[in-house]
């Protein structure tokens, strides 16, 4: 006799599910975040056991590594992936879980992808440079503004990262607006070091695999954005097609015709954010130094807006960085943009 289970997983506490292979429920209970209660239920069906199915939370990596360590199959299930049943009234916690072994039990699950528990901790290292970066962007264009509302005038990124604290008494008369801009740079320098510090933390703990290495052929990617890449795609091989990885990199549109006609949305979030990151952060250096890029680009600006001919260079780059990584093929302008 097969045996199922379904845990539904909160911050807190979990609710676990355990049907048989006929859909009979053998246990149903909810338990706290405690590896060694959840284990204790378990081991009382371990030898029939065929997967435990844990769905795909922002805490899922406690339970599944130790579920995993303890010899039992895991599957991690695609919360964005899963349907239930139309016209449903009611669902809870209870129903849930035995939702998703009852998934497991008919081969519809639909899995998310369980990330090697040793690449993790530096993948999230690169995920939390991020956050500094876009951290530092919000200083930087707060007192771009601020130099364009009282001067007239415009400074490049560049130019702001560049100024010290002296630059401001020279720029402002008023000793309110130096302060703020004081302020502003004493920040943007701080996050400037924590940015380049993860950065060399990281490239002294990882170098690029082979299958990743060409990655660099493809202009408006360097090295962090490339090991950024291959930390969040892990396994190329996992994409059987190109418009999974691209719709992965939330590159593709999220919506649903009809008639020619748009009839709503699908969910938008669903995909990789940090990937999506990389490819924009990509499109927008290739559009500056690669000519192909740059006229693919003006044909779609002259069409639509600035945001979306830049994420249709980014997808561009997507697809392209795909046969980069699954064939081992260099970069070739030429067949991405004509």
């Amino acid at each position: 006799m097969g045996v199922y289970a379904g845990i539904d997983l909160h911050s807190t506490n979990n609710y676990i599910g355990i049907i048989d292979d006929q859909d009979r429920r053998l246990y149903q209970k909810r338990l706290p975040n405690d590896l060694g209660t959840i284990l204790s239920v378990l081991d009382r069906f371990k030898k029939e056991l065929v997967g435990v199915v844990v769905e795909s939370t922002f805490n899922w990596y406690w339970l599944v590594d130790g579920l995993m360590e303890h010899g039992y199959k895991v599957h991690l299930a695609n919360p964005s992936a899963i349907r239930q049943y139309e016209g449903l009234k009611h669902t809870d916690d209870h129903w849930d879980s035995f939702w998703l072994a009852h998934m497991r039990r008919l081969n519809i699950l639909p899995e998310g992808y369980i990330y090697p528990k040793e690449d993790r901790p530096v993948r999230d290292l690169l995920r939390r440079r991020l956050l500094f970066v876009k951290h530092r962007t919000a200083h930087i264009l707060s007192l771009q503004s601020m130099i364009s509302r009282n001067l007239g005038i415009r400074m490049s990124v560049n130019a702001i990262k560049r100024l010290k604290d002296s630059d401001a008494d020279r720029l402002f008369d008023s000793s309110n607006l130096v302060f703020a801009a004081k302020n502003n740079i004493a920040v943007i320098n701080h996050l400037t070091e924590i940015v380049k510090s993860i950065e060399r933390e990281v490239i002294s703990q990882v170098k690029l695999r082979k299958e990743f290495e060409l990655l660099l052929s493809i202009p408006g990617i360097g090295r962090i954005l490339a090991l950024t890449i291959m930390l969040e795609v892990g396994d190329i091989g996992r994409f059987h097609k190109v418009g999974n990885y691209s719709s992965y990199c939330r590159c593709v549109k999220s919506e649903r015709l009809s008639n020619g006609k748009k009839k709503e949305e699908n969910n938008r979030k669903n995909g990789n954010k940090y990937l999506s990151w990389a490819y924009v952060e990509a499109a927008n250096f290739a559009i500056r130094f690669c000519p192909k890029a740059q006229r693919f680009y003006q044909r779609k600006l002259a069409k639509t807006k600035a945001v979306v001919a830049i994420k249709a260079v980014s997808n561009k780059l997507a697809r392209a960085s795909y046969y980069v990584m699954r064939d081992q093929v260099p970069y070739d302008a030429g067949k991405v943009f004509g």
